[in-house]
């Protein structure tokens, strides 16, 4: 067994993390600087390299998301979704965030989905070094 393919450094889980947020980021923001504003804000002249974006990020979003529900299971991808609104709750609660702030909502609710799919694309290998077992996967 290659151990470059079972082992997961705190390289690999920020390149993981910061590939979720561009893709999360690439498709939708508020900036408006998205797919989704570009192809809204062109629906008169759709062209190939839109439909050839659109779908990278179709790609991405598959391979992120079977990822994720594979290595979470969607009971640990509820899980992280109920983690994250209640984090947000919180933070209305305590002041830090104004629910009447909708940029800054935004953000907080883009960042999250970008760390559920980037946690679950590393969580297998997160759990193995947490626990030192092997994924089924792993059994030759």
């Amino acid at each position: 067994m290659n151990g470059s393919t079972t082992t997961l450094g705190w390289s690999g889980l920020l390149v993981r993390l910061l590939a979720a947020l561009v893709l999360v980021m690439a498709t939708y923001n508020p900036e408006e600087k998205s797919y989704y504003h570009w192809v809204s804000q062109n629906l008169d002249s759709l062209n190939a390299i839109m439909a050839f974006a659109g779908v990278a990020l179709l790609i991405g979003w598959a391979i992120f998301i079977r990822a994720t529900l594979r290595s979470l299971g969607l009971i640990g991808v509820v899980l992280a979704a109920a983690f994250f609104g209640t984090l947000v709750w919180l933070m209305v609660e305590q002041d830090i965030v104004s629910p009447n702030n909708i940029r800054a909502f935004t953000y907080i609710i883009l960042v999250m989905v970008s760390l559920v799919i980037g946690m679950g694309m590393s969580w297998s290998f997160i759990r193995r070094r947490m626990t030192g077992q092997l994924d089924v996967d792993d059994v030759d």
